[in-house]
């Protein structure tokens, strides 16, 4: 099993990735100082992972982060780097490796502090690998001065420096970023890619793995957690339901507010699990004497962590509600393809009854303008508007098609 077999349906990046990891191999075993870059080679210093969510590009990262480190005595011998059971590459694969940061944030932003931070640690030279290679997963969520303050380090890279950026799109990363980076773009895996993917791996029920990679289109997290957690599956069906539901003022309202409230125990859940061990934790660091009564001095360092937590919470929720309005707009792609005469497999076809019966019901036309409410709710939610307000702007836009 190489670092490459979770990388699904991307031969065409996976073939690159691979070639670029020789280059970087054979620079490394050439010259131990890090001289620059000979003409021709193709390995860089900095990579750009484009595509739709679910693509996989932090994985396609992880991948090539870990081909980079890999310490296999079979490269001696003509081998490819990336053999996945190498200290380096199973270290680097599970986050382990002292010279692979994996930067993810659960924040609506990353800012300049944090990135500081990690321009600080990009200038150290590799402790025990043969790179120091920054995985940054959620590089479209930098501040316009944290991606200034990287502009500088990816300009100016130590010698055994590799960054490997993560975004959606060319769009949601600064020019003067993008355009020192070697960019490559991932495609929607292909459904049975992804359902192979989760028999093959995670043991999961063929018939079962097939649904959950249809209903989510190809989105392999999504997929995996439909086909794994139950309350996940419940949370989609009621989802589904809505369409049907928005037939007055009154439903629209409902609709909406239970959405809303699904988001809102969605966050609550993860401020349960995490913020209560996180607040501890960070008392006891600071000396918290018996009662909970908290040394002097350290009110400020709570107040940041309360609205570090606040963030968090914030995030969560519009997470959570984008996923519904995900799953709203392939209900609708599914409508349209009815009401087209489409050879397009349906995502939903749990869902039959349904599809068909909004398909009889409307034209088109109105099933785009649907489409159309939907993706301006998640605009909406971009621009901070008042979750609740755009999910009843939205249900009130459904009702009306």
């Amino acid at each position: 099993m190489t670092v490459w077999d979770d990388l699904v349906g991307q031969d065409r990046v996976q073939k690159q990735l691979a070639a670029a990891a020789r280059d970087a191999d054979a620079l490394v075993t050439a010259n131990s100082a890090g001289e620059p870059v000979p003409p021709g080679s193709r390995m860089t210093h900095a990579w750009l992972f484009t595509g739709p969510p679910g693509s996989g590009r932090s994985t396609a990262a992880r991948a090539f982060a870990a081909a980079l480190q890999c310490t296999s005595p079979d490269r001696a011998l003509g081998g490819e780097p990336g053999c996945g059971f190498c200290d380096g590459c199973h270290t680097s694969l599970i986050g382990t490796h002292a010279d692979v940061d994996v930067i993810r944030t659960d924040l609506l932003s990353i800012g300049v502090k944090e990135t500081r931070e990690l321009v600080r640690r990009a200038q150290l030279s590799p402790a025990v690998g043969r790179w120091q290679v920054i995985v940054m997963e959620d590089a479209d969520r930098l501040t316009e001065g944290a991606g200034n303050v990287l502009l500088k380090a990816v300009e100016e890279p130590a010698p055994r420096t590799v960054w490997l950026l993560c975004a959606p799109s060319l769009e949601d990363v600064l020019p003067t970023i993008r355009s020192r980076c070697r960019h490559l773009t991932l495609r929607t895996p292909p459904v049975e890619a992804v359902a192979d993917v989760l028999i093959r791996r995670d043991g999961i029920d063929p018939e079962r793995a097939a649904a959950a990679a249809r209903a989510t289109q190809g989105h392999i997290g999504r997929a995996r957690r439909l086909a794994t957690d139950e309350r996940a599956r419940a949370r989609r069906a009621a989802v589904l339901k809505l369409p049907l539901r928005v037939h007055d003022v009154g439903g629209c309202l409902k609709a909406a507010q239970e959405l809303i409230d699904t988001a809102t125990d969605d966050a609550k859940q993860v401020a349960e699990e995490v913020d209560v061990k996180e607040t501890e934790d960070m008392k006891a660091a600071l000396g918290a004497v018996a009662g909970g009564r908290m040394p002097r001095g350290t009110a400020g360092v709570m107040k940041e962590l309360e609205d570090k937590q606040k963030r968090r919470k914030t995030r969560t929720q519009r997470d959570s509600l984008d996923l519904a309005l995900t799953d709203l707009t392939g209900f609708y792609r599914d409508v349209l393809a009815l009401q087209l005469g489409s050879q397009i497999a349906l995502s939903n076809t749990d869902v039959r009854d349904a599809l068909e019966r909004i398909a009889e019901s409307s034209g088109p036309e109105r099933t785009l303008r649907r489409i159309e409410a939907v993706i301006a709710c998640r605009q909406a939610l971009d621009r901070n508007v008042s979750p609740l307000l755009a999910v009843e702007a939205m249900t009130m836009a459904l009702r009306a098609g």
